[in-house]
């Protein structure tokens, strides 16, 4: 593929336009017009079923760093809704790059390829895209315009092409190592690993094999699986394991009689935030379908119990009554600010509106007015539907989107919405900064999620409206530097565009927790709420989801309100990171949900994985339980006290899987010894060589390894074709 010329220094684009119909296309072109104005400007398929791919081919090998995917000037049925992109020195054998999709939109897309192994630069010399998913049902595959960047400097190119072949070798003995050794090839795997001295894998594994495979030891085995439990080894795979949440209601203790002034009522737009040190959660404020309210709560999560700091925190020197507000907590100061709020428009006068500005300190129960009105500080005028998250090491204080309220002059409704853009406080001096006005690359907007990452100095701002329009966008702020990035998942499984949900952050599991609210459904074109709960892993960039229930009927949640909460928006969720618990409270049910105006039930959201001691009783189950199937070959009494005893204290026997698999051992003792499985999908073995069925264990054992520390995953024979 041709280069179009130099983007720096040592960085070249290869693009590619308007390709001819086929199923495969090799295109080692240099047209570089991006027509999305013409129709006819694009690659299309015969059809909308694979196998369906472009194959690029680059004039030379080049480190391949980021595709661009133009389109169509208008939303159009064939853009590919989900894709691949894979790339190789050669078209027979590529690696995948890339697994997502693009919105269905007029804007250009850049996504970034893998382009490293194991922190090292790899060429390609091929780039295939792979068509999965089109956006309109049944139709065919249209690509309008693709850009590729990336490096061909021979300076670069040639050590990282060296580094790639010596790599590809030492792989190429790996999977010899492994398939001689699994094959009981002894003095093959010896010659060749002492002829090369490549390591097939961590030492630690390799003592592992010995003892298991070779020795017949499992005691020595669950030794070494015990000492890497101990080493926290197991943590990556548990890490990788998909969340199993778990809803409970929260029933607060009544400290009176009367159980309705014990606790905060109905309500929606309310603010809550958690400290997470005193395992307190403080609320105030909100919109209860009738009026705006001025109460402040605290609850205890140790006691169980609601108490009100205030009726009228307004009588009491704080902020009036209001919803649509945000608060932030300086945990080390003991601080909660709040600031912002919406006004109907009979409220709002002709004089201008004022954005005032509180503080509330949490030892001793004071209020504070800070400013009376910031936009004539430098900060933001009055909005409503903002952020605020704060960054508590710098004492500093970020406020972004939200819309402008203005004093009312004619009709509302004819004048266009006003967003705020990207303001700081700090808090020492009292002073306001304004980084960011509503601009293209950084969009104000409403119902949104910020989120402050103190170690990777990042904010992270997704989702929300601006008005008519839903955003999927997912955007990074570095605080320091100023820099704004796009994030990109690399998986087109996302939340729906939506506003209103509630995102908190891990910065230890360096997680983003997202809890739905109003979402757009594409198909009806009309605004839904339903209840799903996403995880995004920021390492990874992978969105996933760890809990949704789809049900809507007023009938069926009714019967589960005590069960899970019902889907809602306007509601509120924190999370306490220290101890891994969500905290859910009130919020609009909608229409569908039901009948109430608005919710006051209050749940706690735990996302479990398996432990590193359930995973390490799972080990020892499975090496106990070929340890007696070698056992029941040669004394079939001997394995039948073993299983009563030694197998049958690692068994979860409220694991309905496992305890069957367990009865079916006992069962299986006596009326066939001669043809008990090795494994339970693998071909029989004789029972005299149980060879086969510790090999098969110990691949198994190996998966829950870090994988820099094992064997190839591949096998030698896959690399075999007809």
């Amino acid at each position: 593929m041709a280069a179009s010329g130099s983007v720096s220094p040592r960085v070249l684009t290869y693009s590619i336009h308007k390709c001819s119909s086929h199923s495969s296309n090799y295109l080692p072109t240099n047209i570089l017009v991006d027509k999305p104005n013409d129709q006819s400007s694009r690659w299309s398929s015969d059809s909308n079923s694979p196998p369906q791919f472009l194959i690029l081919k680059l004039d030379k090998p080049a480190v391949v760093m980021t595709v661009t995917f133009g389109k169509y000037e208008k939303t159009h049925v064939c853009n590919l809704r989900k894709f691949k992109i894979y790339g190789g020195l050669n078209d027979d054998h590529m690696t995948e790059l890339l697994h997502s999709g693009l919105r269905n939109d007029h804007i250009k897309e850049t996504f970034n390829l893998k382009h490293e192994l194991d922190g090292k630069m790899f060429p390609c010399n091929y780039i295939k895209i792979v068509p999965i998913m089109s956006h309109g049902p049944s139709f065919n595959f249209s690509i309008w315009f693709v850009e590729l960047q990336g490096m061909n400097d021979p300076e670069i190119v040639e050590p990282s092409l060296a580094w790639f072949n010596t790599y590809r070798e030492r792989e190429a003995i790996r999977l010899c190592l492994k398939h001689f050794r699994q094959h009981n090839y002894t003095e093959a795997f010896e010659s060749l690993q002492k002829r090369t001295k490549i390591a097939l894998e961590h030492p630690m594994l390799t003592e592992l094999h010995q003892k298991l495979v070779i020795n017949n030891d499992f005691d020595g085995c669950e030794k070494i699986i015990e000492e890497a439990s101990k080493d926290a080894i197991f943590n990556h795979y548990i890490s990788q394991q998909e969340y199993k949440p778990k809803w409970t209601a929260i029933i607060p203790l009544a400290q009176n009689a009367d159980p309705v002034s014990s606790r905060p009522g109905m309500r929606g737009g309310h603010q809550m935030l958690i400290d997470m040190e005193t395992q307190v959660i403080y609320l105030i404020g909100g919109w209860d379908g009738m009026v705006d309210l001025s109460d402040f709560w605290a609850f205890s999560v140790e006691s169980g119990l609601w108490t009100c700091l205030s009726r009228n925190t307004e009588q009491d020197g704080g902020p009036c009554a209001r919803s649509c507000h945000k608060m932030c907590l300086d945990s080390k100061k003991k601080l909660i600010y709040t600031l912002g709020r919406y006004l109907d428009s009979e409220m709002r006068s002709s004089t201008p509106l004022k954005n005032d500005f509180y503080v509330y300190d949490i030892t001793s129960n004071q209020w504070t007015l800070i400013s009376q009105d910031t936009s004539t500080e430098g900060g933001p005028p009055l909005i409503f539907d903002h952020q605020m998250c704060m960054d508590v090491e710098k004492s500093t204080i970020y406020v972004f989107g939200g819309r402008v309220l203005t004093s009312v002059s004619g009709d509302e409704r004819a004048q266009e919405p006003v967003f705020s853009g990207l303001y700081s406080y700090h808090c020492p001096t009292n002073t306001w900064t304004r980084l960011k006005d509503d601009c293209a690359e950084l969009r104000s907007r409403i119902g949104h999620s910020m989120l402050f990452h103190s170690d990777k100095r990042l904010l992270y701002i997704f989702a929300g409206q601006r008005g008519r329009e839903f955003l999927s966008d997912f955007i990074t702020y570095h605080v320091d530097t100023q820099e704004i990035s796009l994030v990109l998942d690399g998986n087109n499984q996302v939340p729906a565009q939506g506003f209103t949900q509630r995102a908190t952050i891990d910065p230890e599991l360096n997680e983003i927790h997202v809890l739905s609210g109003l979402s757009k459904d594409k198909e009806k074109r009309e605004e839904t709420v339903r209840n799903s709960f996403w995880v995004f892993n920021l390492e990874r960039k992978i969105w996933s989801c760890v809990y949704k229930n789809e049900n809507m009927g007023q009938q069926y949640w009714t019967k589960m309100q005590n069960v899970e909460p019902c889907p809602r928006f306007a509601h509120q969720l924190v999370y306490d990171h220290l101890h891994k618990v969500h905290y859910l409270f009130g919020g609009n049910p909608g229409k569908s949900s039901l009948p109430k105006m608005r919710l006051d039930d209050f749940w706690s959201l735990k996302l479990s994985r398996p432990s590193r001691e359930h995973l390490l009783r799972r080990c020892r189950y499975l090496i106990r339980k070929q340890r007696f199937r070698e056992m029941a070959s040669r004394d079939p009494f001997e394995a039948l006290r073993y299983l009563q005893n030694e197998l049958s204290e690692t068994v979860a026997h409220d694991d309905i899987e496992e305890s069957q698999e367990f009865r079916l051992l006992a069962s299986s003792l006596f009326s066939h010894p001669a043809s008990i499985d090795i494994t339970d999908s693998e071909p029989l073995s004789p029972p005299s060589d149980g060879f086969t069925g510790r090999t098969q264990l110990f691949d198994t054992l190996v998966s829950f390894f870090p994988e820099h520390m094992t064997q190839p995953k591949g096998n030698l024979v896959d690399l075999i074709t007809f």
